[in-house]
């Protein structure tokens, strides 16, 4: 079995972070619901990555941050990201077995799933919506994914010598 380098804590909060920055940047009007799911992104790639190290509680403490910064109820994408890490430890043992285009398949379910749960529960608070694109960013994400895998796992290694 590979090893897998053990990245700093602070890289994986730093990327955090840079994912909360890229998913608040401005859009025009017509091309916010074209936006990635950053965060969700960054937290099934830590998730699934080191799942000793980040869950539950990065993706509470995401999603109150994003919470705070778009002004939305306090807890909605807390419950949400929770989720999304939850969901993480449930199939990361056979998310590592699949390769990229299965994965991609499998961040597509998990992101679509969750922005599902994150549409019903703005509809409980007020902002109701009746088409399906908000599951666009989920399509977009998915088709990023081996990308983004990539990259990471290669500043994984660069990070510890390999």
């Amino acid at each position: 079995m590979a090893r897998v380098p053990v990245v700093p804590l602070a890289v994986v909060w730093l990327s955090f972070l840079l994912a909360l920055c890229l998913q608040v940047m401005p859009l025009a009007d017509g091309w916010q619901v074209f936006r990635p799911e950053w965060i969700g992104l960054m937290l099934i790639y830590w998730c699934m990555r080191s799942p000793d190290r980040v869950g539950v509680f990065h993706g509470f403490v995401i999603g109150i941050l994003m919470d705070l910064i778009e002004g939305t109820p306090l807890g909605q994408h807390a419950l949400v990201l929770s989720l999304l890490a939850f969901l993480c430890a449930l199939v990361y043992p056979r998310f590592r077995a699949y390769s990229l285009v299965q994965q991609s398949v499998l961040v597509l379910v998990l992101l679509g799933l969750v922005q599902l749960i994150e549409q019903w529960v703005r509809t409980l608070t007020g902002e109701f919506s009746i088409h399906l694109s908000f599951l666009i960013p989920s399509m977009i994400s998915a088709v990023l994914w081996p990308w983004l895998s990539t990259m990471l796992r290669a500043l994984e290694r660069r990070l510890a010598g390999v």
